[in-house]
């Protein structure tokens, strides 16, 4: 099958199994109802996904999606690295906000007991979608101070998925205060370090958080 033909099925799948979701549970979709609401057998569905797993991986990837064309939009350019966070990481939750739930109980089942085969890639997973986040927001640092950076940002951004997984008030306004309040605090902290802040007299903006 063309790369272009399987990766328009992959997308088709997971559409599937997330409105197969809605009707009933996360745990309850089976890829075989999956590829029967299809019509397609489970050999087609084996072509782009070798087990359920990943297609909760597909399906954050989509929101990684909604990162990188935000950041490339332009859209960011004149904001300072505080506000191109914040911008990014709603973009995130923004882009699974009409199926919140499926999220959530996607996370739910990573999380059980027993599954550190996948509890362990999901790891990984989080900080790659850390990394996209500060690539797309521009941060700058390295060394030492990236690593302490991408921590602190890490932090934030676990800290704002939770609230938004447990908050269902449309366009999730507890969310976004948390994190901008997160935000700020971390930007105050970074700016009273030594060699951060701005020289007196001017407009200071920080490379990071």
């Amino acid at each position: 099958m063309p790369a272009t033909q399987t990766s328009e099925l992959a997308r088709r799948i997971v559409d599937t199994a997330v409105e197969l979701a809605e009707q009933s549970s996360w745990e309850a979709v089976r890829l075989h109802q999956v590829a029967a609401a299809l019509g397609i057998g489970l050999d087609d569905v084996r072509c782009c996904f070798r087990e359920k797993d990943e297609l909760i991986d597909a399906w954050f990837e989509r929101a990684d999606d909604a990162v990188l064309q935000l950041a490339d939009s332009g859209e960011l350019a004149q904001l300072s690295p505080r506000e191109r966070l914040f911008r990014l990481i709603m973009a995130w939750l923004d882009a699974q906000e009409a199926h919140r739930e499926v999220s959530r109980q996607m996370i739910q089942s990573k999380l059980e007991p027993g599954h550190l085969h996948i509890q362990i890639p999901a790891l990984m997973r989080i900080s790659r979608t850390v990394q996209w986040m500060r690539e797309g927001a521009g941060l700058q640092d390295a060394g030492v101070m990236r690593a302490v950076l991408e921590t602190a940002t890490t932090a934030i951004y676990l800290a704002a998925f939770v609230s938004w997984m447990g908050e269902d008030s449309a366009g999730s306004p507890r969310t976004r205060k948390l994190l901008s309040g997160l935000l700020a605090q971390a930007e105050a902290v970074m700016q009273a370090c030594p060699g951060r802040a701005g020289k007196a007299g001017e407009k200071s903006i920080p490379r990071a958080l």
